[in-house]
């Protein structure tokens, strides 16, 4: 009897022990305060590159895998008046691209370089744009497919009420293969473009969505695409049968040459949201696959809602994250997220949704844009937001689950409830592949530093594993923010006495 009370024990050792994670942390810099600008910008050759810009100055971190500091490789041919840097990592080197002015004349560059952060050849030139004084000097933005095998660099330009987007294709080497241009009359209280992506094959895909008026919801959406060699920019318009949207998500199917839209509709202008419109377009075949508005049932409301009317149980929540399936199906996140600000009138979906002048917008028009978005990857301290008090709120999240033909498979209700003053950058979660799940991570207890991890596989069996916890004092994590490196392997910012550093977490 002993001897089987003895197995047993050890059996539970041992699946706790496999499933237990390991937790490394960096060191701080003591100009790495609040006030920096990160980015992770990946694993390469057993080698952790972090950029950090702090004020004018900008240096790559390289961390060996136990997250000791290599070296700190300043960035000095990168002239002061430097922003919007983007990185595209390979295995064992990354572009950059960044963008600086002189005058008035904005100046686009890219640079190759090494896992030991130096220049595989001098930066090159991409492309020049002359501004007149006062207007918006971010114009520039970098994406690139999937396989990292194209990328895209576009500018866009709004001025005399038109919409100017410039595009220049390059292959992995920056190669140029073709340069576009679209022009089109732009009122930008009513009009509004976005989801930049670039496909596998070269196509550059984007939505157009239109308001009656200023502040309602959208009830026209396109799908506006280009083929790699080709001049013209086709549109898609797509039916929403008199039905109000939200803000559009768009994701690529590689896999399935499919795009996927989604968004939460109304059926009348500013109503409460009804449920989930989703649109996948079939490339091969040049035609909608699937159009289909989803419904929010009363059970599913009930168990979302953190107070009030069922029927405004997901006026809080947003659009996080399509996971692509590989039958051609996906999984949605959305959050319950709102704010409160002390002198103001509290959250407004309105405001953050529709007027570019909202000091607290969740969204950028374009990728990596200037107001805080935890999916861009860049911290943005808490003086960023003014003067005014703030109180951030980041609850349940929603995950649903949608075939290939659209149908509803299943859904989960993930209970949180997060809230923070002043600053966003340690509330919402983390979503990370592992396998055959899909693990959400996110503060349950930041004064604690206890990070919850709960699992999700693909037919909606919910796990929930260990929580994630530091043995040493004074760490508090920030999961939103977080980067995948490997099959297993996460890389979380962390604030330590006011100052950033990194774990790399070992699952």
């Amino acid at each position: 009897m002993n001897r089987v009370i003895c197995i047993f024990l050890l059996a539970i050792f041992l699946s706790a022990t496999s499933i237990a994670q390991a937790i490394q942390y960096s060191n701080y810099e003591r100009e790495d305060t609040r006030d920096i600008n990160f980015e992770i910008i990946g694993k390469m050759n057993n080698k952790i590159l972090v950029y950090k810009n702090i004020r004018w100055k900008h240096k790559i971190n390289i961390y060996d895998n136990n997250m000791n500091t290599i070296e700190t490789v300043k960035l000095d041919f990168v002239p002061e008046k430097t922003f919007n840097i983007d990185f595209v990592a390979y295995s064992d080197h990354f572009i950059m691209i960044y963008q600086y002015q002189k005058g008035n004349i904005l100046h686009c560059m890219a640079v190759k370089m090494d896992d030991n952060a130096q220049k595989l050849s001098e930066p090159v030139e991409v492309d020049t744009t002359r501004i007149p004084v006062m207007s918006n000097n971010k114009i520039y933005t970098t994406i690139s497919s999937e396989d990292k095998q194209k990328i895209i660099i576009f500018k866009i330009q709004t001025r005399y009420q038109k919409f100017n987007l410039a595009t220049m294709l390059f292959d992995n080497n920056m190669q140029l293969i073709k340069r576009s241009r679209y022009l089109a009359e732009f009122n930008d209280r009513k009009e509004s473009y976005d989801n930049f992506l670039l496909t596998n094959d070269g196509n550059f895909i984007f939505t157009y969505a239109k308001q009656l008026g200023y502040r309602d919801n959208s009830n026209f959406l396109s799908l506006m695409t280009k083929a790699p060699f080709s001049e013209d920019f086709s549109e898609v318009k797509i039916n929403l049968d008199e039905k109000y949207i939200d803000k559009v998500n768009l994701k690529i199917d590689n896999r399935n040459n499919r795009y996927i839209l989604n968004t939460f509709y109304y059926k009348k202008s500013r109503g409460s949201i009804d449920g989930l419109f989703t649109y996948m377009y079939d490339k091969n075949n040049e035609k909608a696959a699937v159009s289909a508005f989803l419904p929010f049932n009363d059970s599913l409301r009930a168990e979302a809602k953190t107070s009030g009317m069922l029927r405004f149980a997901f006026d809080n929540f947003f659009i996080r994250q399509i996971i692509v399936k590989g039958d051609g199906g996906f999984i949605l996140t959305a959050e319950d997220y709102s704010s409160d600000t002390r002198g103001r009138d509290p959250f407004n979906r309105y405001d953050y949704l529709y007027n570019p002048y909202y000091p607290y917008y969740p969204y950028s028009i374009y990728p990596g844009g200037y107001y805080y978005n935890p999916y861009t990857g860049y911290y943005r301290p808490s003086s960023f937001y003014g003067s005014q008090s703030t109180r951030y709120y980041s609850d349940n999240i929603l995950v649903l689950s949608v075939s290939k033909d659209g149908t509803p498979q299943w859904d989960k209700i993930l209970h949180k409830s997060q809230f923070d003053d002043d600053n966003e950058n340690f509330l919402s979660f983390f979503t990370m592949t592992s396998g055959s799940e899909i693990h959400f991570l996110y503060n349950s207890d930041k004064r604690n530093q206890i990070v919850t991890d709960q699992g999700l596989t693909p037919d909606g069996v919910l796990t929930r594993y260990p929580t994630l916890k530091s043995r040493e004092k004074g760490y508090e994590f920030m999961p939103s923010l977080s980067k995948q490196v490997g099959a297993r392997q996460l890389i979380i910012p962390c604030s330590y006495r006011g100052f950033i550093c990194f774990a790399k977490v070992d699952f």
